[in-house]
């Protein structure tokens, strides 16, 4: 059984991971860390780390950008592998993490969705066989009408792990509005389209002469990062110091 610290466990997504939980039998909270608590959760919660006196094999981290110092203090000292989901990260504390990772072991990803880390994989494969044959690369992403940043963090995760195949001798183009040019061969194309209430959709064609190929990646709930982040915490448990991600929990 793996015990779990949720560190943010009153938050949208604690929550989430909470309900889930409680129905896997490999896995259990044995605490939370959040400053706000009305007594409702299962599990003892602590207003902080510093305040955390329950022993565990791993934190689920989705929280606030504020409060991740204070994890990896805790985690580095206690030695307790941390699964890291919180976004807006400065460099500075990213820089912190990979510091860190070097005593005790941390995974972070851009996206927690077993689905997209897969396609992670899938793209690597399929550009790495159709760009040499000159198939052009767009990537068009989809959220909700109160998402602040464009493109998405996955948007962005999904162009690297293409460019990457690529020996990064590609480049992203965000905006063919400013200029009247034809499309240079050597871009991956992102664009961002905002509205309603879509949790996150993620599509990537590759455009060659008289074929398309797409794939999709359509997320209908936020307890699809939940459910990784879950699996995540179960894959690091036990794992020597070392940074890793999502790749290697999918293998």
């Amino acid at each position: 059984m793996v015990r779990i610290i949720m560190h943010g466990c009153n938050g949208k997504m604690g929550q989430v991971i909470t309900g889930l939980v409680a129905k896997d039998d490999e896995a259990e909270i044995v605490a939370g860390i959040d400053p706000y608590d009305d007594g409702h959760n299962s599990y003892p919660v602590f207003p902080s780390f510093h305040d955390c006196i329950v022993k565990a094999d791993v934190i689920i981290d989705f929280a606030t950008a504020k409060a991740v110092d204070g994890l990896l203090e805790y985690s580095k000292k206690n030695n307790v592998p941390a699964v890291i989901c919180t976004t807006g990260l400065s460099e500075e504390q990213i820089e912190r993490i990979h510091e860190t990772s070097r005593e005790v072991a941390i995974l972070k990803s851009a996206n927690m969705s077993l689905g997209i880390n897969t396609l992670f994989k899938l793209l690597k494969q399929a550009t790495a066989i159709l760009a040499p044959a000159n198939f052009d690369m767009e990537i068009v992403e989809k959220h909700h009408n109160q998402k602040l940043d464009a493109p998405s963090g996955t948007a962005l995760a999904l162009a690297d792990s293409m460019k990457e195949a690529l020996d990064d001798s590609y480049y992203y183009k965000y905006d063919r509005s400013k200029e009247r040019i034809k499309r240079d061969p050597k871009e991956i194309g992102i664009s961002a389209v905002r509205g309603g209430t879509i949790v996150g959709e993620h599509e990537v064609f590759f455009c060659g002469e008289d074929e398309v190929i797409e794939f999709k990646h359509t997320a209908y709930s936020k307890s699809i990062f939940a459910k990784g982040a879950i699996e995540a915490a179960k894959f690091l448990a036990g794992k020597p110091a070392g940074m890793y991600d999502m790749s290697d929990v999918i293998g």
